[in-house]
């Protein structure tokens, strides 16, 4: 099944078409940057634009960056507040709308690391904010959040998100000791069989994983920055 799927997130919103079976993209991926403010009509007008710039007509799976409850923001905290209470699903024309990292998180158990992997299994993604989906023998537990896990008196991706790195000009290895701290909090709470690293910083794990140093394997994902796009699909296609 050939799906759309666009992937919102705090900098920029991306999309292509998947096919769903393989999860392969079936053109280049189009990228345009989060409207500031971020409020739905301004995003709304950049995932129509997405839309039409493919042409498509067909099923599309949209991925938010917050809690989403039968198609309905229930938090929004790296766009702007007012989406919290925003039928979403209806926004976006009838559309799948799911968590963006628990997108994330079901294409890589379908495509990527996860495949086969049974247990408890962590998908956190790095970027604006820290994403997470929480996975047990393949079932997906909606909307974790883990990012907001209360560290040294504030939110875990105030301290140890891509973003915070950038913005305060972190080495790799001192940022990886805020991730091995984020990883042993986690750890202690979930007992993970696997530990799966995406969003941007993915494509980077050779310069920040060989610091972290947990007692659960850690492993970057497969499908780096591509994960939202095929997952959003997939939540379409089922």
């Amino acid at each position: 099944m050939n799906v759309l799927g666009i992937d919102i997130g705090g900098s920029g919103i991306k999309g292509a078409p998947v096919d769903t079976s393989s999860g392969e993209l079936l053109d280049d991926r189009l990228r345009v940057p989060t409207p500031h403010p971020s409020k739905p009509h301004e995003v709304v007008n950049v995932v129509a634009a997405v839309v039409k710039h493919f042409d498509w007509n067909g099923p599309v799976g949209v991925t938010f960056p917050g809690v989403v409850v039968d198609g309905v923001v229930r938090s929004a905290a790296n766009v702007h507040h007012s989406w919290v209470g925003v039928d979403a699903a209806a926004l976006f024309g009838g559309a799948a709308v799911l968590n963006d990292a628990d997108a994330a998180g079901l294409a890589e158990l379908t495509f990527g690391r996860g495949v086969g992997q049974r247990g408890t299994v962590l998908v956190l993604t790095f970027g604006t904010g820290i994403g997470s989906a929480l996975f047990t023998d393949g079932v997906l537990v909606r909307n974790t959040e883990l990012g907001h896990l209360r560290l040294r008196g504030k939110d875990a991706e105030y301290r140890a998100s891509a973003r915070v790195r950038e913005e305060r000009d972190l080495s790799w290895e001192a940022w990886a000791e805020r991730v091995e701290e984020y990883l042993r909090h986690v750890e202690m709470l979930f007992s993970p069989s696997l530990i799966v690293i995406g969003g941007g910083v993915s494509k980077k794990a050779g310069k920040f994983l060989p610091y972290v140093h947990v007692d659960t394997p850690v492993v970057p994902a497969a499908l780096q920055n591509e994960a939202g796009i095929i997952g959003a699909a997939l939540a379409a296609a089922r």
